[in-house]
């Protein structure tokens, strides 16, 4: 796994399980792509529950007051870790599917473009916010959740 030892995570009987339920898929979706399926995490009740728990032990004591979860993957994992944190959750959709007004921010995929929208007024002044999402790719979808909340904040 790419951080264990950076976020004290060395040794943690737990990554096994986690690294061993994640299916890759070559070619998905076009050539060249080497998808990180967590569908096969989600069917291993103890990979999921595992997951959320490093997340919840390292986010804790942080006084987190937000979890903000990229559609979709991200609401798998952001909706339980901000209940056990006992912070609210901020869903970050594609464009069109959040009712009420919303700001919205562009960003590249390694195949593509895409859009991430946010309800206007979901983050307030002095937030602590995490964002979860499934993986880093190029990025993009990282650092347009950045700027939405950011951009609430100013």
């Amino acid at each position: 796994m790419f951080a264990e030892e950076e976020n004290g995570l060395m040794g943690d009987p737990r990554l096994r399980l986690i690294s061993e339920s994640i299916r890759v898929v070559p070619g998905f979706p076009k050539p060249g792509i080497m998808f990180q399926d967590i569908s096969t995490l989600l069917l291993n009740h103890k990979a999921f529950k595992h997951t959320v728990d490093i997340f919840v032990d390292r986010y804790k004591d942080m006084d987190i007051s937000a979890v903000a979860g990229c559609e979709a993957r991200g609401f798998i994992f952001g909706g339980p870790i901000a209940l056990a944190i006992g912070a609210k959750f901020i869903p970050l959709r594609k464009p069109g599917k959040l009712p009420g007004e919303t700001i919205s921010e562009a960003y590249d995929l390694e195949y593509g473009k895409d859009c991430l929208e946010m309800h206007v007024g979901a983050v307030q002044p002095g937030d602590r916010v995490v964002i979860i999402d499934d993986l880093v790719a190029t990025g993009g979808t990282l650092s347009a959740s950045m700027r939405l909340i950011e951009w609430e904040l100013m």
